[in-house]
């Protein structure tokens, strides 16, 4: 298998779930639903070529899936879509955000294991119990400001490392 179609399974296996949930959100009959899904992946292999690799790839396949699904009802002559074209718009807006919600948080979950013992310490001190900076400084004698700051570095190295793996994974 060369190193696109293996590029390309690799992205469509992960995004599946969501472009098979817009279809759903868009189709009610379960049989159409399973010809567009099928429509949309060899839909996908076919201009994959096309695909920004610094974009998302489930919004790219989603909007894919948006045409697969107007392209089968005037093939098929039915007219089972339930939204005006503007809301169907809408929903594959909202599942394109929502799959990069997913990786961001898969990211973050990688990056926050690689911070040493004392960033995690604080950041659970900060946003898993809740406190203040004032009152991590009071509990590990530092001052507020340094707490403070400790934490804005922890954030941005979180940040970076997330936007590090977002382009590394668009980058293959």
């Amino acid at each position: 298998m060369d190193a696109r179609i293996a590029e390309m399974t690799r992205l469509w296996t992960l995004a599946t779930p969501l472009v098979s949930g817009f279809i759903l959100s868009l189709v009610r009959n379960y049989q159409d639903r399973d010809d567009i899904l099928q429509d949309t992946a060899v839909a996908v292999l076919n201009s994959f070529e096309k695909y920004d690799k610094s974009k998302p790839f489930a919004g790219w396949a989603i909007g894919i899936a948006r045409n697969q699904i107007l392209l089968h009802f005037r093939k098929t002559n039915k007219n089972t879509i339930l939204l005006e074209p503007s809301l169907a718009e809408s929903l594959q807006q909202a599942f394109s955000d929502s799959s990069s919600a997913n990786n961001n948080l898969d990211h973050l979950a990688e990056c926050f294991k690689a911070l040493d013992p004392k960033s995690k310490e604080l950041c659970k001190m900060r946003y898993e119990l809740d406190m203040k900076p004032a009152s991590i400084a009071e509990k590990i004698e530092m001052k507020a400001n340094s707490v403070a700051k400790t934490l804005q570095r922890i954030r941005d190295e979180l940040r970076d490392c997330i936007q590090r793996k977002n382009k590394a994974e668009f980058r293959l």
